[in-house]
């Protein structure tokens, strides 16, 4: 068992590098970027949710294969670890509402500066990180806290790829509204 929950961390690790490469270079190569993809039929926009959803798996899996075989055995873990498990996907599910489906995938939809997006310019990406942190937590594996650790850099870096994205899509509204509201809180 030992052997697959390694394996399962390593290739986790290597699709979130893939990430990680992805957001990064899209940050400085805007003109080649990967994030947001350019359209929907794109190898960018493949390889990106590709990525995701088999990172989500994967920590699935760890969550259920690796399951407290860290150092917390404390119950504090699981009075921590519920409430953000609790908020974190209510916040996601909220922006995602708001801003819709095409625009959640990268894809332009229309500029959105409501619900959520009132207080945070990146209200799923926190909603991520808490549901993460929560997560980690009740799990106990250092595997997971690794993974999820390179997943909310993913999500710190991002932005920086779609503020230079959402300004050649919306001009000026999205300065404005950058000026406005805080990246994250």
């Amino acid at each position: 068992m030992l052997n697959f929950v390694s394996t399962l961390f390593w290739v986790d690790v290597v699709v979130l590098f893939v990430l990680l490469i992805g957001v990064i270079w899209s940050v400085a190569v805007p003109g080649k970027r990967i994030w947001p993809p350019p359209s929907k039929n794109t190898w960018q926009y493949y390889l990106t949710w590709i990525s995701f959803y088999l990172v989500f798996g994967f920590n699935a899996l760890l969550i259920i294969f690796d399951w407290n075989s860290w150092v917390m055995k404390s119950p504090l873990r699981l009075i921590i670890g519920v409430p953000l498990i609790l908020i974190g996907p209510l916040l996601l599910i909220w922006a995602i509402r708001v801003l819709g489906g095409k625009n959640t995938s990268g894809l332009p939809a229309g500029f959105i500066k409501d619900g959520p997006y009132r207080f945070t310019r990146n209200p799923q990406y926190i909603g991520d990180m808490v549901l993460f942190l929560g997560l980690s937590l009740m799990a106990n594996s250092l595997y997971l806290w690794i993974t999820h650790f390179l997943l909310i850099l993913v999500f710190l870096i991002t932005p920086l790829a779609e503020e230079i994205w959402l300004e050649e899509q919306y001009g000026e509204t999205y300065p404005e509204y950058r000026r406005e509201t805080s990246r994250f809180l």
